[in-house]
């Protein structure tokens, strides 16, 4: 197999979904879909600002790649600190 044949790749995964989903739409289908489209918004934007791309997001998860750990775990850890600050800002 030559070096071209070959061709590898690297990268960290960020996989993310919503805790208790089923359950926020059963509550309130519209409200929770309104909700998920604005986190995607968010999450995606802060993906894009740490130098990943998101790569699918099915039904209430978000799959992205990172060529960087490093971006990969700032990113991750932003992104519930950001939503919950969005939140607390909705409710005042």
């Amino acid at each position: 197999m030559t070096s071209e044949e070959s061709k590898r790749k690297l990268a960290a995964i960020l996989s993310a979904d919503v805790k208790g989903y089923i359950r926020l739409m059963s509550q309130d289908e519209e409200g929770t879909v309104q909700t998920l489209k604005q986190h995607r918004v968010t999450i995606s934007g802060l993906v894009s600002a740490h130098r990943g791309r998101v790569v699918d997001s099915p039904g209430d998860n978000i799959l992205a790649e990172f060529g960087s750990v490093v971006d990969a775990v700032k990113c991750a850890v932003k992104i519930p600190i950001l939503l919950l600050h969005r939140m607390i800002l909705t409710i005042h």
